[in-house]
Order: C-alpha cells, then structure tokens, then sequence
C-alpha cells in the first residue's frame, strides 16, 4: 500500500517541477496507462494554478530579494522571453511548457506578461491533456517494444 502511494506521489510530484518526468517515472512505476496521465496532468495543472495566482507576489518577492539593484534593463534571456511571447503569444508559451519550458517557468512567463489568469489556466490545461497523453503513449510504446 505504502510502495503504490510512493509512486503515485512520485508522479505527481515530478509532472509538477518537470511535466516529461512524470510519464516517464509512470512508466518505471509500472503505473496504469490512465493513471499515469491523469497524475501528469494533476501536477502540472497544481504548478499552473499555484504560479498563476501566485505569481504575481512570487515575482515581486523574487525580484526584491535577488535582483541587484543596478541589473541590465535587457539581457539575452529577457529579450528571449519577448521574442517568444511575441511570436507565438499564450497559446505557443503553453504548447511548449510542458516540454521545454517546466510548468513554473511558462507559467511565469505568462504571468509576467499580464495574461488573463483564467486564460492562463484553460490554455495550460489544453496542452498538458494533449501533451501528457503524446508522451505518455510514447513511454509506453518504447516499453512494450523493449
């Protein structure tokens, strides 16, 4: 009982910091196929709700805590973050969340952006569905063929 507990809590933890981990320690959790997804989508959409109306004041406590006060107005990773935003607006920063960005970063990233929290949550909760089941048949594929 305890072990089943640990690998579900297992899953669930690691679809919340890095969404791909979560299929994957599914997988090697011998997890069902369904509950390996729903776990995924759990943790990432806890991430998601957590740092989308959060985020602002974890922001505003990251910035008065570590920024230094004479730091650059641009530097590469913020005119990235703007290029990315502009290019591909929500619907790319939650597309690629899941599997480049982590849930808190492109939740952030959103955030940050002034996104409408509401849209910020359907728009993550889309793309963890359709990516937590991609990668999930993946994992399981790859196993069943090793």
């Amino acid at each position: 009982m305890l072990t089943e507990l640990v690998k579900l809590a297992s899953v669930y933890l690691f679809s919340m910091f890095k969404f791909v981990l979560g299929p994957a320690t599914g997988v090697l959790a011998e997890l069902n196929f369904f509950t390996t997804v729903i776990l995924t989508i759990a943790g990432m959409m806890t991430s998601v709700t957590l740092f989308t109306f959060l985020g602002e004041y974890v922001r505003v406590w990251y910035f008065k805590k570590f920024q230094k006060k004479d730091s650059r107005v641009f530097t590469r990773k913020k005119r990235t973050m703007v290029r990315v935003w502009r290019r591909f607006g929500m619907i790319g920063v939650a597309m690629l969340t899941p599997v480049i960005l982590s849930p808190i970063g492109g939740t952030i990233i959103a955030v940050s952006f002034g996104e409408d929290k509401w849209r910020i949550f359907i728009y993550m909760l889309l793309s963890s569905i359709l990516w937590s089941l991609i990668l999930s048949v993946i994992f399981y594929y790859i196993k069943s063929i090793s």
